[in-house]
C-alpha cells in the first residue's frame, strides 16, 4: 500500500472532520492534530481553512461532472439506459464515499461568495447532464413527465439520501441498491415498458 503524502493525509483527515463536526466545528488545531502537524507547518499544506474546504468539494464535484457528462453525451445509448447509468453513478458514489458527499452537500453555505459561485457551477454541470438525460426522454417519447426539472431534483435528493443510510454491513451491496433505484427512477419518469416481441403461433 502506498504511503499517503502530508497533503493528502491533511485533506483525509479534514474530510472526516468537516463530515462529523462540520466547517465551523472544525479548529485549525484539530485538523493539526488528526494530520500529525504543528499548527504553524498546517498553512503550508494548506493555505486557509476554506482552501481545504474547497479542494475537497472540487475533487469530489470534478469527478461526477466528468463521467456525469461522458454518461449524457453518449448518444448511443438510449436515454433510459443513460439514466440508470447516471442513477448507478449517483447512488454508488453516495454509498462508498458518504463523508465526501455529506462535505458537498452540506457545507456549500459556508463558503465565500467566490468559492461558493466555483462550486455551484460544478454541481450545476453535473444536474445539467441529469436534465439533458431527461429531456432526451421526453423528447424521444420514452419518458412521460410534467416536469423534467421537478423531476431532477427529486430524483437526486432520492439517491443522495443513500449517504445518510446505507452501510456495508447491511444485506445490500451498493451495485445491489444502484440497481433497486434504477427500477424506482424509471418508474417515477414514467418509462415506458421494453417492448417485447412474440413470435405469432402459426396454426
Amino acid at each position: 500500500m502506498a504511503t499517503q503524502s502530508t497533503g493528502e493525509r491533511l485533506h483525509a483527515a479534514a474530510l472526516t472532520l468537516f463530515a462529523e463536526r462540520g466547517y465551523h466545528g472544525t479548529g485549525i488545531r484539530q485538523l493539526a492534530d488528526a494530520a500529525g502537524l504543528s499548527s504553524a507547518s498546517l498553512y503550508h499544506y494548506m493555505g486557509t481553512k476554506e482552501d481545504l474546504l474547497v479542494a475537497i468539494m472540487r475533487a469530489s464535484l470534478g469527478e461526477l461532472v466528468e463521467k456525469g457528462e461522458g454518461i449524457a453525451a453518449d448518444l448511443r445509448r438510449t436515454p433510459r439506459d443513460r439514466l440508470v447509468d447516471l442513477v448507478g453513478l449517483h447512488v454508488t458514489t453516495h454509498a462508498l464515499a458518504p463523508d465526501q458527499t455529506r462535505v458537498v452537500d452540506d457545507e456549500v453555505r459556508v463558503l465565500s461568495t467566490e468559492a461558493r459561485r466555483e462550486v455551484v457551477a460544478l454541481r450545476d454541470r453535473y444536474e445539467a447532464a441529469w436534465q439533458r438525460v431527461l429531456e432526451d426522454g421526453a423528447a424521444a417519447g420514452s419518458f412521460t413527465m410534467t416536469d423534467p426539472a421537478l423531476t431532477r431534483r427529486a430524483l437526486l435528493e432520492m439517491c443522495s439520501g443513500v449517504a445518510r443510510w446505507w452501510t456495508p454491513r447491511g444485506p445490500l451491496g451498493p451495485d445491489e441498491v444502484a440497481g433497486e433505484y434504477a427500477v424506482l427512477a424509471l418508474r417515477l419518469v414514467g418509462a415506458r415498458p421494453r417492448r417485447v416481441v412474440r413470435d405469432t403461433p402459426r396454426g
